[in-house]
């Protein structure tokens, strides 16, 4: 299983990149594979600042609907366009094609307190 070292992650299977105040966030390799197969993404909270935690969308599999959370507070300034007509692009390249939002960070300090790529592993035993 892929676990990019430049990442940091949460409990609740999103991964953020960080560049200078802008993030990009997705779901995990792990999360994906949990979900099966994904068949719709969610995500009408463009434009909306929002506190870490929060529910800014949701993933579709053919077994399950899961919320996807904020890894940190910041307003949403970008959805994955491929995503309305290749959802599985999330299965396919989470990590790359298949990332869900772009965000601005309001408070860079909470990065801190999200998972490094070994406290990730530990998580979910791999």
């Amino acid at each position: 299983m892929n676990f990019p070292e430049q990442l940091r992650y949460t409990k609740e299977h999103e991964w953020i990149s960080i560049d200078g105040n802008v993030a990009t966030v997705g779901i995990t390799e792990f999360a994906q594979g949990e979900l099966g197969d994904i068949i719709y993404v969610d995500i009408d909270s463009i434009g909306k600042e929002m506190a870490s935690d929060a529910v800014f969308g949701t993933v579709e599999a053919v077994k399950t609907v899961s919320d996807l959370f904020l890894p940190v507070s910041g307003t949403l300034t970008e959805k994955n366009p491929l995503l309305d007509s290749e959802p599985e692009l999330v299965n396919q390249d989470p990590y790359g094609k298949g990332w869900m939002i772009k965000m601005t960070i309001s408070d860079p300090a909470q990065i801190e307190g999200l998972l490094t790529v070994d406290a990730y592993k530990a998580l979910i035993g791999a």
